[in-house]
């Protein structure tokens, strides 16, 4: 433990000492600039070249490298002639001379010609753009977040994904990195290069590894009919997938006693392209502080992340591709310090049947393990010039163990509850487009897998009287279960006309099947409009009728006649079966271009849903379990603001969301009889409700360092008696800079350092009361971090 403290405070200063000097550097009588762009024969931008500048007589002036726009700038040059060099790995070395007037920046733009020749490149990209038109995205609303955008966070690609998707409108931030998007809990789904991950146990924000991401796109609203089985928000992940040979080692590490080394390597051998992605991560704030303290009691995290990418070019129009993840997560479960036992469910009775007269609060010792598993194997190719489509099989292992603190859990709850939960899914998608005229797109697939669920929960309990007595000492009650789930029959087609030169329309049908804990289908309309009013304006509308099936995997059928007179017995005794979500969902919005470099967008969408689907934590295990409500509603408006000129950029969200529902037919168990006789007759808020979402970041590169920050803000999410309350509202504020620098003949860095809530404000997320909240939960304190990179 010292030495990952001592590793990541020494990798901080470091960091800090280095950006601090290389952005301080510059010859004091030197106020010109040389900015230029590296470009392959394709004209697309080179990241990562190489750029010496030389003066008349040969001596170096100065070395950068281009960003990942394959941009450069070299600060500090007094007038006169100099020559900049261009080198690159693959590539043959380019040079141009460029004369410095004093007052004027110089600009030049350098073209380096692959060694080999770029047919796999060109073939790459065709297949990428054929790919993407398997996926349009007519009348939804779409938010993008490129790779450059990510490096320009304060945290660059340390940033954890779900920490990414924050910076998207209506985005809400949950506990153990759950996301909300536009008012639903959690229904958030992943595709990877055009491929769907079914979901897993853990939180898929956590698992997935921001740095293997060339570019995020965030989907919501009224989607195309080939978009089902989690609706809220589509996270399409285009991966890096043209490399050239070379990567970066990143040592990361600050406050906590973070530690956060990572690699990221990739090539290219005549039609192979190959990359991988590791990291390792530990803190000791591996889950939200129960407190609003700076630091948390027994909180440490170890986790382990990995990515692989290969892809192979057959001929011209056919490419196969592999991917595979895996993660493995170990996590301590904080402890809230200075609780009573006495204040209990059972009061002092669970001492005196154990046989001790105190439990320290801040000493128990919970603890959670999780993995996940994931591949892909996906086939791409075209027939003709009209006809693409991909084939894809994906495999899914995902398991989450939590151990209790036996004695502390019985004395401060009654029970503790040893549980494993575990699903294996694998499936199949087809995806094709058919280039039938100028106006008409056919597009169509499927989508289909099957789960097989276990849970086994063992539970030590007391025994009890008619009166809620305790009557003797503990024992353990075996709650198993199994099951095998099909999502099948999801068929999609659906064209797409350009009825006018100003409009395109999108419309389809979709059609899911259902069977697991239930059976059940639904036949789903869908249609988008997209209307270019100038070359300015654009204006978008869509109607989508949605079936989303439960979460499998954490449907747990509680046998509850087990815990009949148990200190585990529920006061309500129903527990009907959850059901799948049904909806329809109206989107309509404008995006303008107001100046150069300025668009400004406005979104409005309303849901209106039957048997909608929530979640809860409803004991010490930090797990969720779904339920729904007979009907729900939600509405809401998106505004977002996006800004570039020249090393400036600028971006901003305002989202305003109501999510509403009545009445619990699912899971009743886990309530109180008043709380469901209250929200049988109320419009009650969801958990997961927060009216005003906001969030923004500015960037400016200066004299070859990028000054970098972003904020978000929530006025909070619910709590108290059937959700009737909400906690304190929340703001963090975060800076960072990043610089690239040569190091003599070490070659090529990068220091990055960042100030994660840099007002130190206490950001409280849960307040441990509503609806399937089980303990207080804050966002983290100021914290200090700082990387240094080396790149090859």
């Amino acid at each position: 433990m010292r030495q990952l403290c001592f590793l990541a405070r020494s990798v901080l200063a470091f960091a800090l000492f280095i950006v601090i000097a290389a952005a301080a550097y510059a010859a004091p009588d030197a106020t010109d600039e040389i900015e230029g762009t590296v470009k392959d024969a394709l004209g697309r931008p080179l990241a990562a070249a190489t750029l010496t500048l030389k003066s008349p007589d040969e001596a170096v002036v100065g070395k950068v490298q281009s960003d990942a726009d394959g941009s450069f700038v070299f600060s500090g040059v007094t007038p006169g002639v100099y020559a900049v060099l261009a080198e690159k790995s693959g590539f043959e070395a380019s040079t141009a001379v460029v004369t410095v007037e004093a007052g004027t920046p110089a600009t030049t733009t350098l073209t380096l010609t692959a060694q080999e020749a770029l047919e796999m490149s060109v073939t790459a990209e065709r297949l990428a753009q054929a790919r993407n038109s398997l996926s349009p995205k007519t009348g939804g609303s779409e938010y993008t977040i490129t790779e450059n955008d990510i490096t320009s966070l304060p945290q660059g690609q340390e940033t954890p994904l779900n920490q990414v998707l924050l910076q998207a409108p209506g985005v809400a931030n949950d506990s153990y990195g759950q996301l909300h998007v536009r008012g639903d809990h959690a229904n958030i789904q992943y595709r990877i290069d055009g491929v769907t991950l079914p979901e897993g146990i853990t939180g898929f924000g956590q698992t997935l590894d921001t740095r293997f991401a060339q570019r995020v796109d965030l989907l919501t609203g009224a989607m195309p009919a080939q978009y089902g089985y989690r609706e809220a928000g589509v996270v399409e992940i285009e991966t890096k997938s043209v490399f050239e040979n070379g990567g970066r080692i990143d040592l990361y590490g600050g406050s906590h006693d973070t530690a956060e080394p990572s690699f990221q390597m990739g090539g290219s051998s005549g039609k192979l392209n190959y990359y991988l992605v590791g990291s390792y991560l530990h803190d000791n704030l591996g889950i939200e502080n129960p407190t609003p303290g700076p630091n948390a009691i027994h909180d440490q995290t170890d986790q382990f992340k990995g990515f692989g990418y290969a892809s192979y070019l057959i001929n011209t129009t056919t490419k196969l591709s592999v991917m595979f993840g895996s993660y493995d997560g170990f996590f301590q479960v904080p402890n809230h310090p200075r609780q009573n036992p006495a204040e209990g469910p059972f009061g002092t009775e669970p001492l005196a049947e154990l046989g001790i007269t105190s439990v320290d609060s801040s000493t128990l010792n919970e603890r959670q393990s999780e993995t996940n598993r994931y591949g892909i194997v996906a086939l791409q190719s075209s027939i003709g010039s009209d006809i693409n489509y991909q084939i894809a099989y994906f495999i899914r292992n995902t398991t989450v163990d939590f151990t209790p603190d036996y004695t502390g859990d019985l004395v401060f709850d009654g029970v503790a509850s040893k549980l494993h939960l575990g699903a294996i899914s694998n499936g199949l998608q087809t995806d094709a487009s058919y280039h039938l005229s100028d106006s008409h797109t056919i597009r169509g697939g499927f989508f289909g897998f099957t789960e097989n669920v276990e849970s086994d929960n063992t539970s030590s309990v007391f025994p009890v009287d008619v009166n809620g007595n305790i009557t003797g000492g503990p024992f353990n009650v075996r709650d198993n279960s199994s099951k095998n789930g099909n999502t099948y029959g999801a068929l999609y087609l659906q064209d797409e006309w350009k009825a006018l030169d100003k409009l395109t329309v999108n419309y389809g049908l979709r059609a899911d099947e259902l069977d697991a804990f239930v059976k059940a289908g639904q036949l789903s309309p869908r249609v988008g409009l997209v209307y270019k009013a100038t070359d300015d304006t654009t204006l978008h509308a869509g109607y989508a009728r949605y079936f989303t099936p439960p979460p499998t995997e954490l449907v747990s059928p509680k046998d509850i006649a087990l815990f009949e007179g148990t200190s585990n017995e529920p006061s309500v005794t129903a527990n009907s079966p959850v059901l799948p979500e049904r909806s329809h969902y109206f989107d309509a919005g404008v995006t303008q271009k107001v100046v150069p470099g300025l668009t400004v967008g406005l979104d409005g969408f309303y849901k209106i849903i039957r048997d909608l689907i929530d979640e809860g934590q409803f004991s010490e295990a930090p797990i969720y379990f779904p339920f729904n409500y007979s009907q729900g509603k939600i509405y809401g408006v998106e505004l977002t603001g996006n800004y570039k000129s020249g090393n400036f950029a600028a971006y901003g969200n305002l989202a305003i969301t109501t999510s509403l529902a009545k009445d619990v037919v699912s899971g009743q168990f886990n309530f109180g009889q008043d709380e469901l006789n209250y929200i049988a007759t109320h419009w009650i808020h969801t958990d997961h409700d927060e009216l005003y979402t906001a969030s923004g970041g500015v960037s400016y590169v200066w004299e070859g360092t990028k000054f970098t920050a972003d904020a978000t803000f929530g006025t909070g999410l619910r709590s108290g008696f059937a959700n009737t309350d909400h906690v304190a509202s929340n703001t963090s504020v975060n800076l960072g800079a990043i610089r690239q620098f040569v190091l003599g003949s070490l070659g090529p860095f990068e220091g990055r350092v960042a100030v994660i809530n840099v007002l130190d404000k206490i950001e409280p997320i849960r307040s441990g009361t509503g609806i399937g909240i089980f303990a207080p939960q804050y966002g983290q304190r100021i914290g200090f971090f700082g990387g240094i990179s080396k790149l090859f």
